[in-house]
């Protein structure tokens, strides 16, 4: 059961109320086992996940120390922002620019005040108790924040030959991440939408994306951000969480990009050895690096 900020916490995925009795939520987790059991044509990523849940409060000190601070062992630090990143070699990194991330967290920062109200202290805005109570809306602000920040620091892994714009604001909307290198001119998306993420032509579906157009949306804002710079990207990327997609996805072409959907950890390694077929056509790096700094502005 992952612990991102969409994560289900154990009362829904056992179908109870958070205030749901002892034997009620016993009666419930019985129920579910049934459910989800291979055995009896259940699912057994279900199945583990109904497990994980009974051990974060099927016992009352388990159910405690959950209530308290979302995890039976350990406080959930991670909404927070990331301290600055500790260098652990000398290998240079990626040129970077921008803040990642900075833009949601402001405004998950508003609305997760406003939810709890006005005039009520909120000490700690990441409290694991307070995120899980939140709209999902909410959440998804925090989710999404969280995202670009892992997602940069695997680009800053790309080195020196890499440039890498984050939080670009485009007429149509802001681009989470720009890079630049020998392969290609890339237009990022990250995202987790706390559900499996797959393809449907083009595009992404999936229970937990609801409607949304990633891709489509993806693609308009790179093509309103190119024309101001007088570029063309090469591809288009969303990247998700290791969990949420089966592995690197090539969707084919939207308006002249590549679209392709990048597991997290496999980001460096992708736009390190590029798309076969993409890649800056011919122009100059110099020259498109100059044309994108000009036209970038930062959210």
């Amino acid at each position: 059961m992952p612990d991102g900020p969409l994560a289900s916490s154990p009362y829904e995925i056992l179908r109870v109320s958070a205030d749901a009795s002892e034997a009620e939520l016993r009666r419930a987790y019985r129920m579910r086992v049934r459910e989800t059991h291979p055995d009896h044509g259940g699912v057994a990523a279900e199945f583990h996940a109904v497990q994980l849940a009974w051990e974060l409060v099927g016992s009352a000190e388990a159910r405690a120390a959950y209530d308290a601070h979302g995890r039976s062992d350990v406080r959930q630090e991670g909404f927070a922002p990331p301290p600055p990143r500790q260098r652990r070699d000398s290998r240079p990194q990626a040129r970077s620019s921008g803040h990642p991330g900075g833009w949601h967290r402001e405004r998950y920062l508003a609305e997760i005040r406003e939810f709890a109200g006005r005039g009520v202290e909120v000490p700690d805005p990441y409290d694991a108790a307070l995120v899980r109570g939140a709209p999902r809306a909410v959440r998804h602000l925090l989710a999404s924040a969280i995202a670009e920040e892992e997602s940069a620091r695997e680009l800053a892994t790309l080195g020196i030959g890499y440039t890498v714009w984050h939080d670009v604001a485009t007429p149509a909307g802001k681009l989470d991440h720009i890079v630049l290198g020998a392969s290609g001119l890339w237009a990022l998306l990250s995202a987790d939408w706390g559900g499996d993420v797959r393809s449907k032509g083009t595009e992404l579906v999936g229970p937990a994306v609801a409607g949304e157009r990633p891709m489509h949306d993806l693609s308009i804002r790179a093509r309103a951000f190119g024309r101001a710079a007088r570029v063309k990207f090469s591809a288009l990327g969303v990247v998700v969480p290791d969990a949420d997609a089966p592995g690197f996805a090539d969707l084919g072409s939207l308006r002249g990009s590549r679209c392709v959907l990048i597991p997290r950890p496999q980001l460096a390694h992708v736009i390190r050895t590029g798309v076969p077929g993409v890649g800056t056509g011919g122009t100059d790096l110099f020259e498109l690096r100059t044309r994108v700094q000009s036209a970038v502005r930062f959210v």
